[in-house]
């Protein structure tokens, strides 16, 4: 496959959109779309610059949860906290906000911060990093008008009875089914 160029076609507030022109095995174009969350300049930039965090949380061998309303899928799931790195924060700032404006929690220790991985390759060039952390506090609501976010600590075997009944992320989803098994 060779991209041989692309375009964006609308400027959302958060997301743009773009249509890839590929050429595929047999020598023809195959138009694919994505959004990303950067402006991409050229093709050197899909893919390039990571944007967000992802945070599997622990506390007193109980694993942070949030159960929150998802616009896109217009349900609740649960889900790690989470959010976009803001301009000039550092990956350990955007935890530390991100963890507080959802929670009210704060950060006891950062175990350890994965290099950035895609999170949605199908449709999109988002890079998050996951970070897994220690906390300390209590779960208290900062979060805006446009989020519907409730936070919780669970067991291994809660969280193992959530995995069986329950819509997970998918990335919360495995942090969830490792914690279970002693993995975390």
């Amino acid at each position: 496959m060779e991209l041989i160029k692309f375009e964006k076609v609308k400027d959302g507030k958060y997301l743009k959109n773009y249509e890839l022109t590929y050429l595929n095995k047999a020598g023809k174009e195959k138009t694919y779309e994505i959004v990303s969350r950067k402006e991409l300049r050229d093709i050197a930039d899909i893919g390039k610059m990571s944007s967000g965090i992802s945070i599997v949380a622990t506390c007193n061998d109980r694993m942070l949860l949030l159960h929150e309303f998802r616009m896109g899928i217009n349900k609740r799931v649960y889900n790690l906290c989470a959010g976009m790195l803001e301009e000039g924060e550092t990956v350990e700032d955007c935890i530390e906000r991100e963890l507080y404006e959802e929670t009210g929690l704060k950060i006891k220790q950062i175990k350890k911060i994965l290099p950035a991985s895609y999170a949605a390759v199908a449709i999109s060039d988002l890079k998050t990093y996951i970070a897994f952390v220690e906390v300390e506090g209590n779960i208290d609501d900062h979060t805006s008008d446009n989020e519907d976010i409730r936070a919780g600590f669970y067991t291994r075997e809660e969280v193992a009875d959530m995995l069986a009944t329950k819509d997970f992320s998918s990335r919360a989803q495995i942090a969830a089914y490792f914690f279970t098994v002693g993995g975390l």
